[in-house]
Order: C-alpha cells, then sequence, then structure tokens
C-alpha cells in the first residue's frame, strides 16, 4: 500500500482501509506522525467532493487528522 492508493481511493470505506495500512508505527518520529495526518486530512477532503454520500463524515475525519497534525506541529514547536 502506498499514498498513491490513498490518493486513488473514491469511497470513504477506500479511504479508510488505505489510511490505516499507511500509518505509521506508534513510536514513529512526531515528523512521521505529522506528515502522515496531514497528508490524510487531504485524502478525506478530497474524498468528501467524491463521495458525497459521506461528505460530512469525511470532513469530520479530515479536521480529525489536521486537528492532530497541529497538536504536533505546536508541541515540537514548544520543544
Amino acid at each position: 500500500m502506498n499514498w498513491k492508493t490513498a490518493n486513488a481511493a473514491q469511497t470513504l470505506m477506500q479511504a479508510h482501509e488505505a489510511l490505516s495500512r499507511l500509518m505509521p508505527r506508534p513510536d514513529a518520529s512526531p515528523t512521521t506522525w505529522l506528515t502522515y495526518y496531514r497528508r490524510s486530512a487531504a485524502v478525506y477532503e478530497r474524498v468528501a467532493e467524491i463521495d458525497r454520500g459521506h461528505f460530512h463524515e469525511a470532513m469530520f475525519w479530515a479536521t480529525r487528522e489536521r486537528e492532530k497534525a497541529e497538536a504536533i506541529h505546536k508541541q515540537s514547536a514548544l520543544t
């Protein structure tokens, strides 16, 4: 599984499946997690426009991933 596959997702379920396979190890660096969350937010935002029946749910996930990225970014800036 790679980011090309995740970016090709046409449904919310496909996005979930692809992103779950790309999720970094729990002990991955903050930079790795930051990149993952930013990229997954972009995937969910794109899927929201395609899978209109799941627009609000996909946008929820995009916001959630963006907020996680922002938390990592802020934490890294403080240390």
